[in-house]
């Protein structure tokens, strides 16, 4: 079994929401501890955002270097962040569900996408199978009933998809896991 040895993280539906403004951006639950976990252990970490606002709204890129560079202060540090910039209707190949951000990434951080995994949203999962990556589900608010139907492996949170990838590649399509946190920090029991 291989080892996941990147973990790539949707910014703004798993690790701090989507506030365009710094001073407003705060961890989501969970978060600070699956990153500390992960590095513990000597995974890599990364994450990537849409941030189609950069071609077609208010936002510059500089405002979201500014929100990066918080989130960084925050959780990390990160070996790599990823933007892209495109909307929807744009065509582009780094918009999930297409895969090129991840495969960006991974080449970023020399990093085979077989052995990384994604957690996010559903399309980031879609992309992450695509190109033989781990994606990991983990629904919100705006996830369909059909998404979670379709995804190879679901979440609850990102404590339960960070405990579940520490064991390997992620096994069975709901990852569930009741452990108290402390005991995610012990290896070689499950």
């Amino acid at each position: 079994m291989t080892r996941v040895r990147t973990v790539l993280f949707d910014r703004d539906s798993i690790l701090a929401g989507d506030s365009p403004d710094p001073d407003r951006v705060r961890p989501a639950p969970g978060a600070g501890e699956a990153l500390g976990m992960l590095r513990l252990q000597g995974v890599r970490t990364g994450f990537v955002a849409l941030q189609p606002g950069i071609g077609h709204g208010p936002l510059s890129d500089a405002d979201v270097r500014a929100v990066n560079h918080r989130v960084d202060e925050l959780l990390g540090p990160f070996d790599i962040w990823g933007v892209c910039p495109h909307g929807p209707d744009d065509g582009c190949h780094c918009r999930p569900p297409e895969p090129g951000l991840i495969l960006w990434a991974a080449g970023r951080v020399c990093t085979a996408p077989a052995d990384c995994a994604v957690v996010g949203t559903a399309a980031d999962a879609e992309a992450a199978a695509r190109v033989g990556a781990h994606g990991i589900l983990v629904p919100d608010e705006r996830t369909r009933p059909e998404e979670t139907a379709r995804a190879d492996h679901v979440a609850p949170d990102v404590l339960t998809a960070v405990r579940a990838l520490l064991t390997g590649p992620p096994q069975g399509r709901i990852l569930v896991d009741e452990r108290p946190i402390e005991s995610a920090f012990e290896t070689g029991e499950a």
